[in-house]
């Protein structure tokens, strides 16, 4: 049975919202502040974290982002990426082409992810897609959570976790600093506690 894995960057107060400044938002960028240092030792974990994977799942915008970004890259992150089977959440997108094996999951999302999990086997990582993880989240779909943690704090801004029906208990299986100034917090679900 495979694992859904969240992988988000973070800021301190969770936000998620335009990292790379491409968006439009005011406080958008917060990402590319930070250090060479900090770039490399994140592109490790990062590259690592593909390597592992069985495939990925994701909504359809953030599909198209990391297609527009990754489908041409060269080097051995990129390549995995586009050997990594892609599912991608969406009621609209028609033909997902040009960044490796890709398919679309139509219909009712929980539904439809429960069934790639039974199908599946490993990790199932999401990057972005903060609406599919809000419904992942809200359905008790996701095993894991790996947030890299920027050192900001923006105050305001879309944030990856929103009001869900109720408590989300959470066990802390890892953190560790990456580079300088960044932090990987790993928490598993605790759907027992």
């Amino acid at each position: 049975m495979g694992r859904i894995v969240v992988s988000a960057n973070v800021t301190v107060d969770g936000v998620v919202q335009d990292p790379t400044g491409s968006e439009g938002f005011a406080l958008g960028g917060w990402f590319e502040r930070m250090s060479d240092a900090d770039r490399g030792e994140w592109a490790k974990v990062e590259f690592q974290e593909a390597s592992d994977a069985a495939a990925l799942l994701l909504g359809r915008r953030s599909y198209g982002y990391f297609a527009e970004r990754w489908a041409d890259r060269p080097g051995d992150w990129a390549d995995r990426l586009r050997k990594l089977p892609k599912y991608i959440v969406s009621s609209t997108l028609e033909d997902p082409t040009g960044w490796g094996e890709a398919t679309v999951i139509r219909g009712e999302a929980v539904e439809e992810v429960t069934k790639l999990k039974q199908s599946l086997d490993g990790e199932i990582v999401v990057y972005a897609s903060r609406v599919l993880v809000q419904t992942l989240l809200e359905h008790d779909l996701v095993d894991e959570w790996r947030l890299m943690t920027h050192p900001m704090v923006l105050g305001t801004g879309q944030r990856l976790f929103s009001p869900t029906s109720g408590q989300k208990p959470l066990r802390l299986v890892d953190a560790r600093p990456v580079g300088e100034s960044l932090v990987l917090l790993t928490y598993q679900s605790a759907r027992e506690a």
